[in-house]
């Protein structure tokens, strides 16, 4: 896992993005095993033409995704840990990555696992539906 915290100065724009992805290959090279092309899967937020280019020329595959798919968006929170932050007051910003930082870094193979299981079970449940939303209310 890379963890990498943008600048307080600095805004998550497409030439940011291009600067983070040239240091990514190289991590996740050193952590994974490639697949046969050669090529690494990579699902990013930002769809500049700066940033697909520098995708193309690097062999980094993007995973497209619905424009607007709640079902499927829960999978994100589980890996920003927003409940280890509850109730605390932070003095600066370098206080409040500590511990988001420890969580990730806690986080085993399983746990990533299981993450991904569930959200595969919920992109199963939206393609069963034609790919409709529906919220699930649950009453007490």
């Amino acid at each position: 896992m890379s963890i990498d915290w943008v600048p307080e100065d600095q805004t998550v724009s497409q030439r940011y993005c291009t600067v983070v992805f040239t240091v990514l290959p190289d991590r996740v090279r050193r952590k994974r095993h490639l697949r046969r092309n050669k090529s690494l899967l990579l699902h990013p937020a930002h769809n500049s033409v700066c940033v697909k280019t520098f995708l193309v020329q690097h062999k980094i595959t993007k995973v497209e995704h619905q424009f607007y798919s709640p079902d499927l968006a829960p999978c994100n929170l589980f890996l920003f840990p927003v409940d280890c932050a509850k109730g605390s007051t932070f003095e600066t910003v370098d206080e409040v990555k500590v511990k988001p930082t420890e969580v990730l870094k806690g986080l085993s193979g399983n746990d990533l696992r299981h993450c991904f299981e569930k959200w595969k079970i919920r992109l199963e449940r939206c393609r069963n539906r034609g790919g409709e939303f529906k919220v699930i209310i649950s009453r007490l």
